[in-house]
């Protein structure tokens, strides 16, 4: 080999080798970055993001057992054992109404707990939260935490879904600090409205966008279950989603059968 062959031999393997460092460089650099749930702090300056116990909603005849169901939650994580613990708003609480059969059948042998409440924004559940939620799981963290809220979230339109994805994001944070050594499952927010070009339908898939970027599948993990509630031309199931937003029984049944392996997962970890 001549010497100006050498010498494009050792240029091609130089650049090869900075090519190499620098996506080891990169890789070292994304891996090292923390996830934005791992930070506890969040600026509360969106009412996604601020804490409300419906206060103003109660004193105008709006649900006042949510107080009753606030101290009731908090004594069920405190004197049950806790293995699935699972948070949301009434697509969530739904499991313990039109939902309740296929709950015992799936999760009544689990030491699985609901803390879902109906018509909860992520503001409700973060007050709740913060006033003690999950205080009773300190010393004994669940393994998996199953979280999809949002739905009942309206933001400004011209936000895309940026506001009450970062009232979801504060809400993992939350949860994370509390029960650091617990799994999460952040569930996307369940299709809803008929057609795809509905307006509950874009809100929801906006803030899905979003959420999808919280998971590092180490502690948080992304699961997407659109799939089961709509048909191939992207209409709502009406016979798995009758009002458009809450799963029937059926719903439930297969919410629970598509949940199931990626559950089964984390609950092996």
């Amino acid at each position: 080999m001549n010497n100006k062959s050498t010498s494009s031999l050792k240029n091609i393997l130089a650049g090869v080798l900075f090519i190499t460092g620098a996506g080891l460089a990169i890789c070292a650099t994304d891996n090292s970055q923390k996830m934005p749930w791992e930070d506890p702090v969040y600026a509360k300056d969106i009412s996604a993001t601020q804490a409300d116990s419906r206060a103003e909603e109660r004193a105008k005849g709006g649900w006042t057992e949510f107080i009753r169901h606030h101290e009731d939650r908090k004594k069920w994580v405190t004197e049950k054992k806790v293995d699935i613990l699972m948070i949301g708003d009434s697509i969530v609480f739904g499991w313990s109404r039109e939902g309740h059969e296929v709950w015992n059948e799936n999760y009544g042998n689990r030491n699985a707990v609901n803390i879902g409440s109906s018509g909860d924004m992520t503001s409700h559940m973060l007050w709740h939260i913060q006033d003690g939620g999950l205080d009773g799981m300190k010393d004994r963290n669940p393994a998996a935490v199953v979280i999809m809220i949002g739905t009942n979230n309206r933001g400004e339109p011209a936000n895309e879904g940026r506001d009450t994805a970062q009232g979801v994001l504060a809400i993992l944070k939350e949860v994370h600090q509390r029960l650091p050594a617990s799994k999460i499952l952040l569930l996307a927010i369940f299709p809803r409205d008929g057609k795809p070009e509905d307006a509950g339908r874009i809100r929801n898939d906006q803030v899905n966008s979003i959420l999808k970027t919280y998971a590092d599948n180490k502690t948080v993990y992304w699961l997407d279950l659109k799939e089961t509630f709509l048909s191939k031309d992207g209409m709502l199931r009406k016979d798995l989603m009758p009002d458009e937003v809450h799963p029937n029984v059926e719903g439930y049944r297969e919410w629970a059968k598509a949940m199931e392996p990626t559950l089964t997962g984390l609950l092996g970890k």
